[in-house]
């Protein structure tokens, strides 16, 4: 009985993990997020609810020989420890301050909305704002192209918004044309001396790791000022950055 209720628990967990990670996909749908990696949310909870049913009903596990066994284990482990080290280092940057008197900082696009900046966009910009009232001598550059479900280019909503709020336009430089995070900083580049000028990159918390060894890659002289993010979205947030991190390793971008 023990050994049965112990393989019941185990199953439920599984369907019960599975079942709040489509609950956290649909809870992100709603609260809106600039691209559909939400989804991926939905896709872990159908395999887990899909994968625990299975088990139970027909013991595909119990089948495999041992090798794949054990195989699937080392695949398993390595894959958390993996995330778990990745994830650290992105904490590692998740209260960044940059010191003053930096030449240039760069605020990082994101999506820019019928009515305005995105919550993760306005966090990044009201910290820039921070910065620059704080160093008036620090000019700006924004970073960001259009989307296709953007009505504008981020950069030229993002120059108004500081505009808006009192931040010189001559202070402001644009950079319209990228797409991602790479080619923020790549495009950006031809408004700065790599040798010479020191930059502050401005993102959400949960980006400033990867920003930043991106930047250094490139031979800016960074650093990062981290805005805070959403909490309810932090952990959609950690996966697809924990994703991008890899992403860019893999092709050589950090």
């Amino acid at each position: 009985m023990k050994k049965i209720a112990k393989i019941f628990n185990l199953y439920s967990l599984f369907m019960v993990a599975g079942l709040l990670c489509i609950l956290y996909c649909i809870s992100v749908y709603f609260v809106g997020f600039g691209t559909k990696f939400f989804l991926v949310w939905g896709m872990i909870g159908t395999v887990l609810i899909v994968g625990s049913f299975l088990q139970w009903k027909w013991k595909l596990f119990s089948k495999l020989p041992r090798w794949m066994k054990r195989i699937c284990g080392i695949v398993l482990c390595a894959g958390v420890v993996l995330f778990l080290l990745i994830e650290g280092l992105i904490f590692s940057q998740f209260h960044a301050q940059a010191s003053a008197g930096a030449d240039y900082c760069i605020i990082l696009g994101a999506q820019w909305k019928t009515y305005g900046p995105s919550n993760v966009l306005q966090r990044r910009l009201n910290a820039a704002i921070q910065y620059l009232d704080a160093n008036p001598e620090t000019k700006v550059i924004v970073s960001g192209g259009q989307g296709g479900n953007e009505p504008i280019t981020e950069a030229s909503g993002m120059r108004q918004y500081l505009i808006d709020r009192g931040i010189a336009a001559e202070r402001i430089l644009m950079e319209d044309k990228s797409r991602n995070t790479d080619e923020n900083l790549r495009f950006s580049a031809a408004f700065v001396d790599l040798k010479e000028d020191r930059v502050v990159i401005v993102t959400n918390n949960f980006h400033v790791y990867r920003a930043v060894k991106i930047a250094k890659k490139k031979g800016y002289r960074a650093e990062g000022l981290a805005a805070t993010s959403l909490p309810a979205l932090l952990p959609n947030n950690l996966l697809r950055e924990f994703l991008g991190v890899l992403k860019d390793f893999l092709v050589g971008n950090l």
